[in-house]
């Protein structure tokens, strides 16, 4: 069923949809429903604000886990480093090239067992609970 309504448009617009109409071979009526019609109904823009909005909770808890990660990082280092420094006496200078070419040793290790858990996808951070907070 349909019914009749008669409505002024700005002369500008009309010519616009004269143009379609001519262009896309469709009487005016049918632009000007088509046009209502998506004006109405529940257009992409809801659904793309909705999409966004799921995307940006999504980077947000990804971005809540890199700062904790980093902080974890951050910390695990600090407390080596200090410990490192608290327990290492000084060397003398004739220990010193055996101590360095030790280091070189123990860092080699390292790089090979760092690179080895994470060409299998291990991460030291993985292991450690989610609900443990990095200040």
């Amino acid at each position: 069923m349909r019914d009749r309504l008669n409505l002024t448009l700005p002369v500008e617009l009309i010519g616009r949809i004269n143009e379609l109409a001519d262009r896309k071979k469709l009487p005016r009526s049918a632009i000007v429903e088509a046009a209502v019609s998506s004006f109405l109904s529940p257009d992409h823009s809801d659904v793309r604000e909705a999409a966004f909005a799921r995307r940006l909770d999504r980077l947000s808890r990804q971005v809540q886990r890199m700062e904790r990660d980093l902080g974890v990082t951050a910390e695990t280092l600090a407390l080596f480093v200090r410990f490192w420094l608290s327990i290492t006496p000084p060397l003398p200078p004739e220990a010193q090239a055996a101590a360095q070419a030790k280091g070189r040793e123990r860092f080699d290790g390292f790089v090979e067992t760092l690179g080895k858990r994470l060409q299998k996808g291990q991460s030291f951070l993985r292991e450690i609970p989610e609900d443990v907070e990095g200040n």
